[in-house]
């Protein structure tokens, strides 16, 4: 029995020591960044790879870039440590915070600014001059899980008419809604005359010029929504602190790195990284709370 218990206590030792080697809860010797594609998945793992190389180097850690499927895997493999480090819209921030106590501690600056806003696009020749001009109309939105697609105009029109409901608005002040999956084919829904209007971010059609040279004079905006927060990088809160800042602080050095602002550029046009703060989604928050039982991220 005595050499029995020896045997186990070494064997247990031996057990401890290699699990100690992938490091503790708080600070793993390998962090994992997850991505969902804003293009085709193979290229956008290939073209963060530097990114994560850049980190790794900083942070004297292993970093993996891993391609997500759609924000809803992220933030469930962010609940579940499989993914430390995530970059998350607004919305998707919203709600893995809610669950899974998620935080945000970098956020993106696009066109110098750290928000945007949704607007409405009608065709020019729509005789749709104003947004109480949409009532009855047929609205094209990406889908009901988009910050600046849907959330935030829904809301700003059902303030705005005193609508009561989602459903009021989609099934009853609108003429007919179509959820098109993207903003790109909500706008093009418009110009085509699938769709009267379209909520998009602001302005989708600098990405469409190249193949419909005529989009902006074409299409034209009648209205904005209030700002919105930009996308976010969060990390999961099981992190230590020290770890944190420091995570924090290698993405800030990025900022005066060309070749790894272009990387995001290139992935999610930003064109730098700031500090955030979580109560600068309070009102993406206030937003989803309206729509949390008829929206989510699946």
């Amino acid at each position: 029995m005595k050499k029995f218990l020896i045997f186990a206590t070494v064997a247990l030792m031996m057990l401890l020591a290699a699990c100690g080697t992938t490091g503790d809860e708080g600070n793993p010797d390998e962090l994992v960044m997850g991505f969902v594609p804003s293009q085709d998945s193979d290229t956008i793992a290939e073209t963060v790879e530097p990114l994560a190389d850049e980190l790794a180097e900083i942070l004297g850690k292993d970093v993996e870039a891993r391609t997500m499927t759609n924000y809803n895997s992220l933030v469930e493999s962010m609940g579940s440590q499989q993914v430390h480090i995530g970059f998350i819209p607004a919305f998707g921030y919203v709600i893995a915070n809610e669950e899974y106590d998620v935080e945000v501690i970098l956020k993106s600056i696009r066109h110098g600014d750290s928000t945007y806003q949704a607007q409405y696009l009608v065709r020019e020749d729509s005789g749709i001059e104003t947004l109480e001009d949409l009532e009855g109309k047929t609205w094209a939105y990406a889908d009901a899980t988009s910050t600046s697609g849907f959330l935030f105009p829904a809301s700003q029109l059902m303030d705005k008419f005193d609508i009561e409901t989602q459903s009021d608005l989609t099934n009853n002040w609108f003429g007919d809604t179509v959820s098109v999956g993207g903003h790109d084919t909500a706008a093009i829904a418009v110009y085509d005359g699938d769709a009267d209007v379209a909520t998009t971010f602001d302005d989708v059609r600098d990405n469409l010029e190249e193949d419909y040279p005529d989009i902006f004079d074409e299409l034209k905006v009648i209205d904005y929504t209030d700002d919105i927060p930009n996308d976010t990088i969060s990390v999961i809160n099981e992190l230590d602190d020290d770890l944190v800042d420091e995570i924090r602080e290698a993405f800030l050095s990025f900022n005066e790195d060309d070749d790894m602002i272009q990387i995001m550029n290139d992935v999610y046009t930003w064109d730098a990284i700031d500090v955030a703060e979580h109560s600068e989604y309070d009102v993406v928050a206030e937003t989803y709370d309206r729509f949390r039982d008829e929206v989510s991220l699946d």
